[in-house]
């Protein structure tokens, strides 16, 4: 199956399950690919004690997820991507929702 993450929050805790969300998927022999969207984009910086956002992120990408976000939310924010999230446009984000089988939102 193809599952598309779109993750708006930045709430630690609700960030990093997206994310585990996204790992369990990878390891059951899915495709994911999250979208970082609004306030999601600042997920980066998200790391607590209890919730290791970036270390989920990590686990993620070595698990064969793509993350993309959204260049106009983080030009909002007068930052740029990442090379674990790389800048990308609305174009990336309906080609997710359009090939992915199910897309759920954090």
């Amino acid at each position: 199956m193809k599952m598309g993450i779109v993750i708006y929050s930045t709430d630690s805790e609700t960030v990093w399950n997206g994310f585990r969300f996204g790992v369990f998927s990878l390891k059951q022999g899915d495709q994911a690919k999250v979208f970082l969207l609004a306030k999601g984009v600042e997920c980066e910086k998200l790391d607590t004690e209890q919730f290791k956002v970036t270390e989920q992120m990590q686990a993620f990408v070595d698990n064969g997820g793509k993350i993309l976000a959204c260049g106009t939310c983080l030009k909002l924010r007068h930052s740029e991507g990442t090379e674990l999230c790389p800048l990308s446009t609305m174009k990336d984000l309906y080609a997710i929702v359009k090939e992915s089988d199910k897309v759920v939102s954090f």
